[in-house]
């Protein structure tokens, strides 16, 4: 583990306000104090002017980056190689590696996988996300129709197999499962989401009431808002217990939409997810990619099949912050908040990250002045810490 070390910097957000000019002290892996300055003798990183040191990222939605797509390689090398892409050009020190619909055996292997890479100590593996396969097939986006499959028995152990490995969060549709499979999910530990839903708003309020705690990607590929009928998005903004995943890259949701989720969800339960796909930190900066046979095409940060469905996103987490502060009506407190602390509470983990505090873990992430990263530390471990 490195040696105790500080940095300073001229602005540190804390995971809720911004501070001026203070030092952070990193010991053993966790923040050992915030203070105006270092203590004498010790090394201190100084970061450059107008730099600013907040909270690691936190994403709970990444099927892929470096060039590899966790649905075509679960083995733990490609899940390392997928955070140390998000981690470079993003600035995301923890995430959900996220399988979206496939077969049970895939499922599988995707448990294997991702426990491996946890008992192997991949840096910021959390555990894995499951989108899928249990959606609706009026709401696919771009998930193959012929992998979408009623929920049977002992689906609830399968989709639940890594157990205490990490955590485990599964996005389905409430209309697409039988009543109670929430709550079978909750009891087995699993955090749920809906999405991928074409419900009118009925099916999504009997899975709250058996523990429902948010939506994927708000507003993409699930009911909309009605006059009458509210949809999952009705639902979603007017619930204030559910928290909301949202993609803000200018392309799945236009920023008044942006805007009015923020309003109403507050930074406390609205949360930037990148959706990322494989292109994210590719090296081979390749310009097209292959989905369950159909040809995904890059367009800037936009990805879509020939047909001009949605895949994913080429986006990072700091591109989300970047977004939702410059265009999607929050402030540069909300959106770092809701691309740190707020991720965390969802999954249950802000006693220990998305804060810059004392006992918190020392995931930290440096942007300059334009929101680019400058370098990230891990449990204390990282680029600034050298």
């Amino acid at each position: 583990m490195t040696a105790p070390f500080a940095l300073l910097a001229g602005r540190v957000f804390d995971g809720e306000v911004f501070l001026s000019d203070r030092a952070v002290v990193v010991r053993d892996g966790l923040i050992a104090d915030l203070t105006p300055a270092p203590p004498a003798g010790l090394r201190t990183v100084r970061l450059p002017a107008g730099a600013i040191l907040a909270p690691g990222f936190v994403d709970v939605q990444v099927n892929g980056g470096g060039g590899v797509l966790l649905n075509d390689d679960p083995s733990p090398a490609a899940i390392a190689r997928i955070a140390a892409a998000h981690r470079r050009v993003g600035g995301t020190t923890a995430l959900l590696p996220t399988l979206i619909s496939d077969t049970r055996p895939a499922i599988s292997a995707a448990i294997a996988g991702v426990a491996a890479a946890i008992a192997a100590g991949v840096p910021g593996i959390l555990g894995l996300h499951l989108e899928g396969p249990f959606l609706s097939p009026q709401r696919p986006g771009i998930h193959d129709p012929a992998r979408l499959i009623p929920f049977g028995p002992g689906d609830a152990d399968l989709l639940t197999g890594l157990g205490d490995r990490g955590l485990t969060l599964i996005t389905l549709a409430p209309e697409a499962v039988p009543p109670g499979t929430v709550a079978a999910l909750k009891a087995r530990g699993a955090r749920v989401c809906a999405g991928h839903t074409a419900d009118d708003g009925s099916a999504l309020r009997r899975a709250l009431d058996e523990g429902l705690d948010g939506v994927t990607h708000l507003f993409n590929a699930m009911s909309q808002l009605g006059p009458r009928e509210a949809g999952a998005v009705g639902v979603a903004l007017a619930e204030p217990r559910l928290f909301a995943g949202i993609i803000a890259d200018g392309h799945h949701v236009g920023d008044a939409q942006l805007a009015i989720a923020r309003r109403l969800k507050g930074p406390e339960r609205l949360m930037l997810v990148t959706d990322a796909m494989s292109p994210v930190g590719d090296p081979d900066e390749r310009r097209t990619f292959s989905l369950f046979g159909r040809t995904i095409h890059r367009d800037g940060n936009r990805l879509a099949s020939a047909d001009g469905t949605l895949a994913g996103a080429a986006l990072t987490m700091a591109g989300a912050v970047r977004h939702m502060s410059t265009r999607g009506g929050a402030s540069l407190a909300e959106a770092l908040t809701m691309a740190a602390l707020t991720p965390a509470r969802f999954l249950g983990l802000d006693g220990r990250m998305g804060r810059i505090a004392p006992g918190y873990a020392a995931d930290l992430v440096a942007l300059d002045a334009g929101l680019d990263v400058l370098g990230t530390v891990i449990g204390g471990d990282g680029d600034l810490a050298v």
